[in-house]
C-alpha cells in the first residue's frame, strides 16, 4: 500500500533537483542550540578529556566546530573504544546519552577512548536525519560521500583504524521517520513510499559480515533493566530485518555506509532507542544509551583482545 497523500515537496516519481532540495531547506528551522547543548557541556568537562576540533562545517549562515574528546593520558596497552551520536541529529539521546556516559562513567574503563557526540550539529539544531544538503550521514561513511559530517570523521578515525576494540553508535527510532523521513526520502529519490512499523522498544544493529551475537546479547540484557526491548513483529522482524535474537538484527554496515562500519573493531553495534513510547522516559532514553555503552565495553574488555575483524 502507498501512501495516498504524497509529500509536499516535488513530483511523485521524480528525483528531487536544486529546486526541490532548495524548497526541502527553506523548510528547515532551528529548534535547539547545539553550542548551548552540546559546546557548553564538552567544555564543562574539558578539564578531564583531549577536545579536538577534528572539523568544521559550513552551511552559510551557520557554521559548525566538530568536536571530539579523547582520553588525556593513552596507553599503548589498552584498547582504543569508539562512542559515536548525533550522526542522525534529531536522534536526541545519541547526542545526550553519549555526553552522559563522558561525565559519569568514561572514567570507570581502563581505556583510550574517542568520543563524537554530535556528529551531525545542524541536524540536531532542526530536528532532522539529513544535513543541510538533503543528505543522510549514515549511508555516506563511504569513499565519495557526500556528507562533509561523514568525511570529516573518517578522516579523523583513519590513523587509527584497525587499532579499536569497540565502537557503539549510539541512535533512536522514532516516530518521524515513519511520518517524515521516510517519506522524504522516497520523494527526494522519486520513488514510492511504502508505509512500514515503528517498533516499540530498544533494539540493536549488529554487522552482517562480523556478527558477534554474545556481545549483543549482553548489551540487551543491560539495557534491558533501564527500557524496554523492542518485540518482533509478525514476520518475525523489525524495521524489514529478520530478528536474529531478542533485540538484535543485521546490517552489512561498510556496504551501507555506516557509521559503525568505520573502524574495523571487532566489536561495533548500532544502538536504537525508541523515545516516542509511552513507556520511556527522555530520561530513560538517556540511560539506556548509558547502559549500552558501558555494557559494550565491559564485555568487550572481559572477551579481550584487540584484533581487528
Amino acid at each position: 500500500m502507498t501512501n495516498p497523500n504524497p509529500y509536499p515537496i516535488g513530483t511523485p516519481g521524480v528525483p528531487w533537483g536544486a529546486p526541490e532540495r532548495a524548497s526541502w531547506l527553506a523548510r528547515q528551522q532551528r529548534l535547539r542550540r547545539y553550542a548551548d547543548d552540546v559546546v557548553a557541556r564538552v567544555e564543562r568537562i574539558a578539564s578531564r578529556f583531549d577536545v579536538l576540533e577534528y572539523g568544521r562545517l559550513d552551511y552559510p549562515p551557520d557554521h559548525y566546530r566538530l568536536l571530539a574528546l579523547r582520553s588525556r593520558e593513552l596507553h599503548d596497552d589498552r584498547p582504543w573504544v569508539l562512542v559515536t551520536g548525533g550522526v542522525h541529529g534529531y536522534e536526541t539521546s545519541g547526542v545526550h546519552g553519549a555526553l552522559q556516559f563522558l561525565e559519569e562513567r568514561a572514567a570507570d574503563y581502563p581505556v583510550n577512548l574517542l568520543a563524537v557526540p554530535c556528529v551531525s550539529p545542524w541536524a540536531y539544531e532542526r530536528i532532522h536525519r539529513w544535513n543541510a544538503d538533503a543528505v543522510d550521514p549514515n549511508r555516506s561513511f563511504r569513499e565519495g560521500g557526500t556528507a562533509e559530517e561523514s568525511a570529516a570523521l573518517l578522516r579523523l578515525v583513519a590513523p587509527l583504524r584497525g587499532r579499536f576494540l569497540v565502537h557503539v553508535d549510539l541512535h533512536e527510532t522514532t516516530d518521524t521517520d515513519e511520518s517524515e523521513y521516510r517519506p522524504a526520502l522516497a520523494a527526494r529519490d522519486g520513488k514510492p513510499f511504502e508505509p512500514g512499523l515503528i517498533p516499540d522498544g530498544f533494539y540493536l544493529v549488529d554487522d552482517t559480515e562480523n556478527p558477534q551475537p554474545d556481545f549483543q546479547r549482553a548489551i540487551i540484557a543491560a539495557v534491558g533493566k533501564v527500557t524496554h526491548i523492542a518485540p518482533a513483529d509478525e514476520r518475525n522482524e523489525i524495521i524489514g530485518s529478520a530478528l536474529v535474537a531478542p533485540g538484535v538484527i543485521e546490517y552489512p554496515l561498510r556496504e551501507l555506509g555506516l557509521c559503525a562500519g568505520i573502524t574495523g573493531a571487532r566489536f561495533t553495534t548500532t544502538t536504537e532507542v525508541y523515545p516516542d513510547s509511552p513507556r520511556a522516559t527522555p530520561a530513560q532514553c538517556n540511560a539506556a544509551q548509558v547502559a549500552a555503552t558501558c555494557a559494550a565495553i565491559e564485555f568487550a574488555l572481559q572477551a579481550g583482545g584487540r584484533s581487528a575483524r
